[in-house]
């Protein structure tokens, strides 16, 4: 691996996760689910903007031509590194169909963008095998590891398009105490078994619930 790319790695947890427990990248997430006239979750649309402090090591670490700018060709190896390096934690993305868990497929491609200091990535995901819009979804974006912290900045902030007909969706924002208290056996177990990388956090993250 190029070691211009270590620190975009390591701030974004690309790399293996090491002792992380608080976030230390912040991104505004929206996300837009779409749905199609067969009644079928089609695709999800990701907007992810993250804070100035990690944006601005971005761009020092990219930035090859040294103008404090990052151009078109610049961009797009930042797209290449996170459309690699993010397949190992499912792009963040955490969809159920009735309580299973939902694999997403590898995206054609992530966009990147900079503007007003700040980084921008936007893609387009599919769940890697049917959804129909029947009994309880729920589509989340969360990194396993706590160290980036990704979240909708306001309900509004994740859109049902499409085909929904009749179904109800709510936004979940799960009180940490409420978590811990209600989990605390299991948390303590998991944490014990594998202190560097459980799934837990996920219980932690806020998301969308759609009912049909």
């Amino acid at each position: 691996m190029n070691k211009t790319l270590l620190p975009l790695l390591a701030s974004l947890v690309f790399a293996p996760v090491v002792a992380a427990a608080h976030p230390h990248v912040f991104a505004d997430a929206r996300l837009e689910i779409v749905a199609n006239d067969d009644a079928q979750i089609t695709e999800l649309h990701n907007i992810w903007r993250f804070d100035e402090v990690f944006s601005s090591s971005v761009l020092m670490d990219f930035d090859k031509n040294a103008n404090l700018k990052l151009d078109p060709p610049e961009l797009e190896e930042i797209g290449k590194t996170v459309l690699t390096s993010l397949e190992e934690f499912g792009y963040y993305t955490t969809l159920t169909d009735n309580g299973k868990p939902v694999k997403v497929a590898k995206p054609d491609r992530i966009n990147v963008d900079y503007k007003d200091g700040q980084l921008l990535m936007f893609f387009a995901i599919k769940p890697a095998q049917p959804m129909n819009l029947k009994g309880k979804l729920t589509f989340g974006i969360y990194d396993p590891t706590l160290y980036a912290s990704i979240d909708f900045p306001s309900d509004k902030d994740v859109v049902l398009m499409g085909a929904f007909g009749a179904c109800k969706s709510a936004i979940v924002r799960p009180d940490p105490d409420e978590v811990i208290a209600e989990n605390k056996s299991s948390l303590t177990d998991a944490f014990f078994n594998d202190p560097t990388g459980t799934d837990m956090s996920k219980l932690f993250a806020t998301r969308a619930e759609v009912t049909c």
